[in-house]
């Protein structure tokens, strides 16, 4: 057959009927989202998981996780044990099939689990099916049960290996490195972040996570222990810690409404900001959903009601919006449903429309009860509305001011935009750099046909501490706005970025390697986060790398992003090496600029992305709020630049 024909041939042959293993291997993103590090994270999630389900069947308390020297995962749980015995269908050993079929699994029996976590629901086998090797033991019915598997396929039967008093499940398994081509290196903050969160979701279950490729001061592996008491409470105070509360006490309540399970927990307190933080079975609800809607209904519904009665409105001379009673609000929702339906661009929505209503009960119920039994905190909160209002109707002119200076309503560009000549959006990226002389550097170094350069004047407004109409009534602020060509509010959310006349899918902040050039970055992501967060969502967000040394000997030279490879660097040249430290972007010319930070070839941007939307409001209220202890332990945990000069 010619290869003309074979190629036009379309038959049965032509169809491949991938078995769910396989299938799995040859699409790993359609099951944990990614290969990168958000994928190989979301394994350890889905094997936790289990154990997770097994917590809320009231058969576990205790879950183990550690990250060993190889950087292969161990997660042990004190639950029931995965049965062993045969499977009547399948014809092997229910371990077996649990591991090794897609799909499998007790939690798809109600009268196992009546409510099970996880967003993708393919569980353990898509984590064996993904590693280069993985093992299983089980401790049930006074027996340990063992199997081991090599890219999902068993290597032997289940077989007995012991004897045991205990009952649980330990699986080791270690990521393949084939599939997982970006890194296979676990970061113990992003997993120390999830099991935090699990715990104050799930609480009563004490979390252990143990690092075994660290130790601390005194020789011992890192560990911390995870363990809530209060749940969703000590959440909020874990959330809110670096903000002053401005009532007593966190709002609370936790129950059922319609046979849905209903958990809230909510603060106010001094800051500008709204916070929501919303789950469905455990799983982080990024983009909302009907229970969030339930939520901002049943608050807006009861504090509107008390304002009105309070006589503490009489005088105001515009309408209160729903925006109002929610500045300055943290609150997590947390709801447990038997079959949710997700939808969305991420999958992260939740659709299910009778959960609305349960959750606007179970908040009007709630509220009612703490304004009647807390007077003063009450006074207290309408007074907050009062001024999120007043905030609001100023800010709203100062938007109005941003929105006529858009190119697309002919206000034109900044004047210190040097924009790119192609028009096409998807190509062009626009840089955020920080003054003029290090803007005039990129300016010259960029390729004109689709990089923009936009400088800033100094460091931005620290929108974290700003009201609302104070950020757009910034000049640099409105700068961003018009340089980007997206306009604010919708008809649904008045805060709400629209990004469909983005002139660039591609915005980089450009900042100097060092301990100025990190604040203004930071400054610039707060404001990003708090006002910009579509962006963010949507991948258009990184940060430029610049070189921090240049090492030189005769002709040679090359560039060097740390001093560990400085040194590596100067090391290879055998001595006699010049080290020139840039302080500055600045400090380059404009060949050097283009050559290690801005040539797409060769540059290096990291992407900004929100793995955990809790965790980065935590950090971002710490770093940017008026609290120093905090911010001044988590600088010296994390600094990169503390001996720059040394």
């Amino acid at each position: 057959m010619s290869e003309e024909v074979k190629r036009n041939s379309y038959s049965a042959d032509s169809i491949q009927a991938l078995e769910g293993m396989e299938h799995v291997r040859m699409r790993p993103s359609m099951y944990i989202g990614d290969t990168g590090v958000r994928g190989l994270h979301h394994l350890v999630y889905e094997v936790v998981d289990n154990s997770i389900d097994e917590a809320l069947a009231g058969h576990c308390d205790t879950i183990k996780v550690t990250i060993n020297e190889d950087n292969s995962i161990t997660t042990e749980d004190n639950g029931r044990g995965i049965p062993v015995d045969l499977h009547k269908k399948e014809g092997v050993s229910a371990l077996e099939v649990v591991m090794t079929k897609i799909g499998a699994g007790g939690k798809f029996d109600k009268d196992s689990y009546k409510v099970s976590g996880g967003l993708h629901g393919v569980g353990v086998s898509c984590v064996n099916a993904l590693s280069d090797h993985l093992k299983a033991t089980v401790y049930r019915d006074g027996t340990i049960w063992e199997q081991e598997y090599e890219r999902g396929k068993p290597v032997y039967p289940v077989k007995p290996v012991g004897e045991t008093d205990l009952s649980g499940t330990i699986v080791t398994f270690k990521p393949d490195a084939s599939i997982f081509q970006q890194t296979t290196e676990y970061n113990y903050d992003t997993l120390a972040s999830r099991m935090r969160e699990l715990s104050f979701l799930n609480k009563g279950i004490t979390i252990t996570l143990t690092d075994r490729r660290e130790k601390d001061d005194k020789g011992e592996f890192v560990s911390e222990v995870f363990h809530s008491e209060e749940g969703l409470k000590e959440f909020i105070k874990f959330l809110d810690g670096t903000r002053e509360p401005i009532i007593s006490e966190v709002i609370s309540i936790e129950g059922e409404k319609n046979d849905i399970p209903v958990e809230v927990a909510m603060v106010y307190n001094t800051s500008f900001n709204e916070n929501l933080h919303s789950y469905v079975n455990n799983i982080n609800t990024h983009e909302g959903g009907t229970h969030l809607a339930g939520f901002r209904r049943g608050l807006t519904t009861t504090l509107k009601k008390y304002a009105d009665a309070s006589g503490m409105l009489d005088k105001l001379k515009f309408e209160i919006s729903g925006d109002d009673f929610r500045e300055g609000l943290t609150a997590i929702v947390s709801v447990k449903v038997q079959e949710p339906q997700f939808e969305g661009q991420t999958k992260t929505k939740l659709g299910n429309r009778e959960v609305t209503s349960a959750v606007s009960q179970a908040v009007s119920e709630m509220l009612e009860n703490y304004l009647e039994e807390n007077p003063n905190d009450a006074k207290t909160i309408v007074q907050k509305v009062i001024l999120a209002a007043q905030a609001r109707h100023a800010a709203k002119k100062a938007r109005e001011m941003v929105q006529r200076k858009t190119v697309m309503s002919g206000g034109g560009l900044p004047g210190k935009l040097s924009d790119c000549a192609s028009q096409d959006p998807q190509e062009c990226e626009v840089f955020l750099v920080e003054g003029d002389s290090a803007g005039g550097t990129a300016k010259a170094g960029r390729d004109r046909h689709f990089q923009a350069i936009l400088p800033l004047r100094g460091k931005i407004l620290n929108v974290e501490k700003a009201m609302s109409h104070k950020v757009f009534e910034n000049e640099e602020i409105k700068n961003i706005y018009t340089a980007l060509g997206v306009t604010i509010g919708t008809e649904e959310d008045s805060k709400a970025l629209n990004l469909s006349k983005l002139r660039y899918h591609k915005i980089v902040i450009m900042c100097d390697a060092d301990v100025d050039g990190s604040h203004i970055a930071t400054l610039i992501l707060t404001f990003f986060f708090r006002y910009m967060k579509e962006l963010i969502e949507a991948g258009h967000v990184f940060i430029a790398t610049p070189p921090l040394y240049l090492v030189k000997k005769g002709n040679k030279k090359r560039y060097a992003w740390s001093n560990k490879e400085r040194d590596e660097i100067a090391e290879s040249y055998s001595g006699g090496v010049s080290i020139q430290r840039y302080k500055g972007l600045g400090e380059m010319n404009a060949e050097q600029l283009w050559d290690t930070t801005m040539n797409p070839e060769f540059r290096t941007l990291r992407q900004v992305t929100i793995d955990n939307t809790g965790e980065a409001d935590r950090i971002f209220s710490m770093l940017m709020g008026d609290e120093v202890p905090p911010r001044r332990e988590f600088i010296e945990k994390n600094a990169v630049y503390a001996n720059i000069d040394a």
